[in-house]
């Protein structure tokens, strides 16, 4: 397994996101200043990159003793693709694509292993946002079993819009949602089709639930009301398998 990459120094972390690098995460020093980092911070300002800033001591166990001149980055092992190349070519390659949307998980062990469960069942691609989201890193990966190298993954700026850019391609989306009268069995799963599954404590949002063409959901026989979100994804995903056999 790759590990996340920590890569330090000022210029060479303006040239990973000059290079579009995949970031997860950048560590300033508090207080930091000079022309450049004002020209490091012009790109912090534009950017969606996540930024915490630490003081030194902090900055030293990450880069290990190296010259990090106040700041450190992480960079994920993981290309991402964009949401238009990746629909345009699914939909031109497959007549029922099956892609999962993540609409604000953020346990990195969920996330793997919601990646992991996606592939086995042939999911196309996984879109999740680029902010309130687990990170990408290790433990991800590492409980993805690897699958997070096989699975497309794409981030976006606000999963609506996603949804959207699905429907307009006449993919149905479906939120799993407690919400609804409709168990997921209920539903025509052998369209093309993408699954949207949502925060591990509050569910889908409110505003996404709005948004998709359908609803559905486990039905609950215990008294527990809720699954654990990765749980509760593979049942989803694997009655789309069960329907598409």
């Amino acid at each position: 397994m790759q590990e996340t990459t920590r890569i330090f120094g000022i210029r060479a972390v303006i040239e990973a996101i000059e290079s579009d690098k995949s970031i997860e995460k950048i560590y300033v020093q508090k207080g930091l200043s000079g022309s450049l980092f004002h020209q490091l911070n012009e790109h912090l300002k534009t950017g969606n990159f996540p930024v915490s800033f630490v003081p030194i001591e902090k900055l030293n166990k990450l880069s290990k003793g190296g010259n990090h001149q106040g700041v450190v980055a992480q960079i994920s092992p993981v290309n991402f693709v964009e949401l238009e190349q990746l629909v345009t070519r699914v939909t031109q390659s497959k007549k029922a694509p099956l892609f999962l949307l993540l609409d604000g998980i953020t346990d990195v062990r969920n996330f793997g292993a919601i990646i992991r469960t996606a592939e086995c069942c042939g999911v196309d691609g996984i879109i999740f946002p680029e902010k309130g989201s687990a990170q990408l890193n290790a433990d991800t990966i590492k409980t993805s079993a690897g699958a997070a190298f096989k699975v497309p993954l794409c981030k976006v700026n606000h999963i609506k819009d996603a949804i959207f850019h699905l429907q307009s391609y006449n993919i149905k989306t479906v939120a799993a949602t407690e919400k609804t009268n409709e168990t997921i069995y209920a539903l025509d799963l052998k369209q093309p089709v993408a699954i949207i599954m949502g925060n591990e404590a509050k569910g889908v949002s409110n505003s996404v639930l709005k948004s998709v063409d359908f609803k559905g959901k486990l039905p609950m026989l215990g008294s527990i009301e809720s699954l654990n979100v990765s749980v509760a994804c593979g049942a989803l995903l694997y009655e789309v398998v069960r329907q598409r056999l």
